[in-house]
Protein backbone atom coordinates (compact mmCIF):
# COMPACT_ATOMS: atom_id res chain seq x y z
CA UNK A 1 0.00 0.00 0.00
CA UNK A 2 1.72 3.41 -0.79
CA UNK A 3 1.22 5.84 1.98
CA UNK A 4 -0.11 9.25 1.25
CA UNK A 5 -0.04 12.62 3.90
CA UNK A 6 -3.13 13.91 4.98
CA UNK A 7 -2.88 17.20 6.46
CA UNK A 8 -5.69 19.11 8.10
CA UNK A 9 -6.86 22.14 10.60
CA UNK A 10 -8.92 21.18 13.10
CA UNK A 11 -9.96 23.22 16.80
CA UNK A 12 -7.39 22.22 19.23
CA UNK A 13 -10.56 20.93 21.93
CA UNK A 14 -11.30 18.31 18.14
CA UNK A 15 -8.02 17.30 18.30
CA UNK A 16 -7.59 16.91 21.86
CA UNK A 17 -10.89 14.65 21.29
CA UNK A 18 -9.36 12.70 19.06
CA UNK A 19 -6.63 12.46 20.91
CA UNK A 20 -8.39 11.08 24.18
CA UNK A 21 -10.53 9.02 21.88
CA UNK A 22 -7.42 6.85 20.61
CA UNK A 23 -5.83 6.47 23.93
CA UNK A 24 -8.90 5.17 25.53
CA UNK A 25 -9.19 2.72 22.48
CA UNK A 26 -5.39 1.90 22.87
CA UNK A 27 -5.13 2.60 18.90
CA UNK A 28 -3.63 5.39 16.84
CA UNK A 29 -5.52 8.71 15.55
CA UNK A 30 -4.54 7.35 12.03
CA UNK A 31 -6.71 4.45 12.69
CA UNK A 32 -9.65 5.94 14.05
CA UNK A 33 -9.97 8.05 11.38
CA UNK A 34 -9.19 5.52 9.01
CA UNK A 35 -12.11 3.53 10.47
CA UNK A 36 -14.47 6.39 10.06
CA UNK A 37 -13.57 6.56 7.02
CA UNK A 38 -14.12 3.08 6.19
CA UNK A 39 -17.54 3.39 7.39
CA UNK A 40 -18.75 5.82 5.52
CA UNK A 41 -21.75 4.61 3.05
CA UNK A 42 -21.94 5.69 -0.40
CA UNK A 43 -25.03 5.06 -1.96
CA UNK A 44 -25.05 3.14 -4.97
CA UNK A 45 -26.71 5.36 -7.06
CA UNK A 46 -23.89 7.89 -6.39
CA UNK A 47 -21.33 5.27 -7.14
CA UNK A 48 -22.29 4.79 -10.89
CA UNK A 49 -22.72 8.28 -11.11
CA UNK A 50 -19.04 9.15 -10.74
CA UNK A 51 -17.95 6.19 -13.35
CA UNK A 52 -18.01 8.17 -16.37
CA UNK A 53 -19.75 6.87 -19.52
CA UNK A 54 -19.09 7.92 -23.31
CA UNK A 55 -21.55 9.88 -24.54
CA UNK A 56 -23.13 9.44 -27.97
CA UNK A 57 -21.71 13.10 -28.81
CA UNK A 58 -18.37 11.91 -28.40
CA UNK A 59 -16.00 11.82 -31.19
Amino acid sequence: MKTEWFKMRMSERRLNKLRLYAAIKDTTMTHVIEDLIDSLKIPESDILGIVSTPSSTDG
